[in-house]
């Protein structure tokens, strides 16, 4: 049952971001990224989560532009990568806790 519901979360993620974008892929790791700093409730989170999420975004925009000067990367593809990676770390520290 656990593997099912991993799946299917793991399903709906990917359509959500396909359906709108890398960009939007910052609204679903800032909240972690807000847990992982500060314990807060639940409105706390939300408004710390929001505000997280757009340091985030403007801080890939101010690099994506930075990276190569006369052309501009696509703000995605920065947040793409690194969200991936942070995903990819969070599932790999997550599998670590119940091998142990």
């Amino acid at each position: 049952m656990r593997l099912l519901l991993v799946v299917l979360m793991a399903l709906c993620t990917g359509a959500a971001v396909a359906e709108t974008g890398l960009v939007a892929f910052v609204g679903l790791v800032a909240p972690h990224l807000v847990r992982r700093t500060v314990i807060v409730t639940h409105g706390a989170l939300l408004i710390l989560a929001s505000l997280a999420g757009g340091v985030l975004l403007l801080a890939a925009d101010v690099i994506s532009r930075s990276l190569m000067p006369p052309q501009e990367l696509p703000v995605g593809l920065l947040t793409g990568i690194v969200g991936g990676v942070y995903l990819l770390v969070l599932l790999h520290r997550r599998g670590e806790g119940r091998a142990g």
